[in-house]
């Protein structure tokens, strides 16, 4: 059959898009809608699949007043969440505004602070930050030395500061004992900054050098507003990957109660953590947009 280019051309996109739309409808929309109905249901293995009875709100009210854990898991992980999110957009950016000066090294530096990207897996995770339990190894005192003496603690004695407001004192300790897991996660949020970063035109930089202005006003006069867009998709994608973590306790409450059979309550507890993170990516969204500086021709 004979077709012009134009239309040859989007017919070969369409076939691109179908071997998504396959997978995306039999990987993800079909097990989605199936959990939908899951969480209405008393949900039981039986000889040759799986079969329930419409419950209606049950396993709802289940996961929300009568499991013991999920409540408090859900708070810990908004806590946590929280404020882990806006430590690591401050890391990232700093961490990409560096990496994007000329020095000789530039490209390993890159490489390493996106390494965690490319062997971002649980076991590797465990094994640097010395959780070495969940590992199956016995011998774990080797690999979690370094990471279990109290250097900050010592410090802070030394410096006469310990103990002096508890609350303080615990905010340091905690984002001490987690600064490894904020280095972990800010492989791709470096990336985009970067990416932003190189899209600032050189002629900005080279009038603020004429203007005789200083790096302090360079970057919050130039830097920051040009990558104040990218600002909101880091925000959105840091909130995502910390509530989607499988390490997180919600994410293995859900996946114990799966392991368990208990299908309509781990649909129901999913469905209501969907809702929680649609909420806070939407309220981010909101607060943050307001602050973009979008350029107007």
């Amino acid at each position: 059959m004979k077709m012009g280019y134009e239309k040859r051309k989007s017919m070969y996109g369409y076939g691109f898009i179908a071997l998504w739309f396959v997978g995306a409808l039999v990987f993800f929309l079909i097990p989605l809608v199936q959990s939908f109905l899951y969480s209405f249901q008393d949900i039981r293995p039986d000889t040759g699949g799986m079969v329930g009875g419409w419950v209606g709100l049950e396993k709802y009210n289940y996961a929300l007043n009568v499991d013991p854990n999920y409540r408090q898991y859900l708070v810990s992980v908004l806590q946590t969440t929280l404020w882990k999110t806006p430590l690591i957009l401050v890391f990232s950016l700093f961490v990409a505004v560096i990496l994007n000066q000329k020095f000789k090294g530039r490209t390993f530096a890159r490489a390493v602070f996106f390494l965690p990207v490319i062997i971002a897996t649980g076991p590797v995770f465990n094994i640097i930050n010395g959780n070495m339990a969940s590992t199956g190894n016995s011998d774990a005192s080797q690999f979690s030395t370094m990471f279990s003496t109290d250097l900050l603690g010592e410090l802070m004695e030394f410096l006469g500061i310990y103990g002096i407001s508890d609350g303080v004192q615990q905010t340091i300790e905690t984002i001490s004992e987690n600064i490894f897991g904020i280095v972990w996660n800010a492989g791709i949020q470096i990336l985009m900054f970067l990416a932003a970063l190189q899209n600032i035109p050189a002629s900005a930089k080279e009038a603020a050098q004429i203007e005789g202005a200083t790096a302090w006003e360079y970057f919050w006069k130039i830097t920051l507003p040009n990558v104040s867009s990218m600002i909101l998709a880091c925000f959105i994608f840091t909130i995502i990957d910390s509530f989607t973590d499988p390490n997180n306790s919600v994410m293995g409450r859900i996946g114990d109660l799966q392991m368990d059979w208990k299908y309509g309550e781990a649909s129901a507890m999913a469905w209501i953590y969907f809702a929680i993170v649609l909420l806070a990516v939407g309220i981010v969204t909101v607060i943050v947009n307001k602050f973009v500086y979008y350029e107007v021709d």
